[in-house]
């Protein structure tokens, strides 16, 4: 596969995979949001939320590598203290909605 030129932002999605009970998730929220907050704020997550049923949690995320994205994914308080394991999907954004915003809607 193609390298990526160092400065070309790359869509991935990023699927967290629970191991522990909901209670043990429930217990390490707040750190995960602040988690979450980092990389909201870094430019690199675009969207995030939990699945449906609740075994674990959906980010979609820009970065220059999958590497990065693996980078910050492990940072993830629920990976790094073993509650979750993660998948990365790596993909190519051709095509997108005009509406996106009133699609996705606000929370």
């Amino acid at each position: 596969m193609p390298r990526q030129a160092a400065n070309q932002r790359v869509m991935f999605i990023i699927e967290l995979i629970y191991k522990a009970s909901l209670a043990q998730i429930d217990a390490n929220m707040a750190a995960h949001m602040k988690f979450l907050k980092k990389y909201y704020a870094a430019g690199n997550f675009l969207v995030s939320g939990r699945k449906i049923p609740r075994d674990g949690g959906i980010i979609v995320a820009v970065g220059t590598s999958r590497e990065e994205i693996e980078t910050i994914a492990r940072e993830d308080p629920f990976c790094a203290r073993g509650l979750a394991d993660f998948r990365i999907i790596e993909f190519r954004a051709s095509q997108r909605a005009d509406d996106i915003q009133q699609r996705i809607g606000s929370g």
